[in-house]
């Protein structure tokens, strides 16, 4: 029993759904919603990616059994299909259940999050248009944040830039430790058909654009918000990877260790974008 619910966890895509989560916890957080918001808010975002997460293992299985893929139990027949097939339906009616407690709003803009998520999952991943899933959802994140709150109000457009940036490097950086693997069973989609130079610049220079709007996007139109030290720090900081991980990629062929400068920028640019703290919102 707990082999199998460890492994369903697994099928889950932990990492990335813990890190939406906890990103969503700490912007509300810096908001000073109430600890009782936050939590519904974390556990409704929770529930949404972990059915994302399901989705993708479930339609996946026939690919992932095809390549070999060791990570996934489904692949190695730890699990079955239709078990990870149920969980992410139940796990989908939780996560709109859960997020009405959040307002219409907050609910109708999570409800656009997740079926991004299954949309890629269940063809876009295939097709030039790969990457519109990633700015839909990363793009309406700090909207699901921000109207979650007492007064429900939109996020800044600036939040909504950043987001959306933000999704296009994840997408980007997701597929490049796999372009083999998707090559072998017919997945092309947009960083595919770029190729792993492009895609690994193209991330590299949308996270610095986040990092400036980030920076002036607070600031934009009001004179009385200045810069902040956090943000001018995450710039810089962004500005050296980007410069370390762009060069890697023009003169040698892409490896874990660019992978791993795409993760450590993106992360500097969350935890950037978090220590905007009530600035989120317009």
């Amino acid at each position: 029993m707990l082999s199998r619910a460890r492994d369903l966890a697994l099928s889950s895509h932990p990492g990335p759904t813990a890190a939406v989560t906890v990103l969503s916890a700490l912007l509300a957080a810096s908001l000073g919603y109430p600890t009782a918001r936050i939590l519904v808010l974390a556990v409704a975002v929770l529930l949404g990616q972990l059915s994302i997460g399901f989705s993708n293992d479930w339609i996946d299985s026939g690919r992932d059994r095809a390549t070999g893929r060791h990570d996934k139990p489904v692949a190695q027949g730890r699990i079955s299909v239709p078990m990870v097939r149920r969980a992410a339906i139940v796990t989908l009616v939780a996560a709109l259940a859960v997020s009405i407690a959040l307002g219409p709003a907050a609910a109708l803009c999570h409800l656009v999050l997740i079926a991004s998520g299954w949309a890629y999952n269940a063809g876009l991943k295939r097709t030039p248009f790969s990457v519109v899933p990633f700015v839909i959802a990363f793009g309406i994140l700090p909207d699901v944040v921000t109207l979650s709150g007492q007064e429900g109000v939109p996020a800044a457009g600036w939040a909504t830039a950043v987001g959306a940036l933000f999704g296009v490097a994840i997408h980007f950086t997701n597929v490049l430790p796999d372009l083999a693997d998707d090559a072998e069973t017919d997945v092309r989609g947009l960083p595919h058909r770029l190729g792993a130079r492009v895609s690994g610049v193209v991330a590299f220079a949308v996270l610095v654009v986040a990092s400036v709007l980030v920076l002036i996007g607070p600031v934009a139109g009001d004179n009385d918000r200045g810069v902040t030290l956090p943000a001018v720090f995450g710039l810089v900081i962004s500005l050296a990877i980007a410069a370390i991980g762009i060069r890697r990629v023009l003169t040698i062929p892409p490896d874990r260790l660019l992978f791993q400068l795409v993760i450590v920028m993106s992360l500097v640019v969350a935890v950037s974008l978090v220590l905007s703290g009530g600035r989120l919102t317009a």
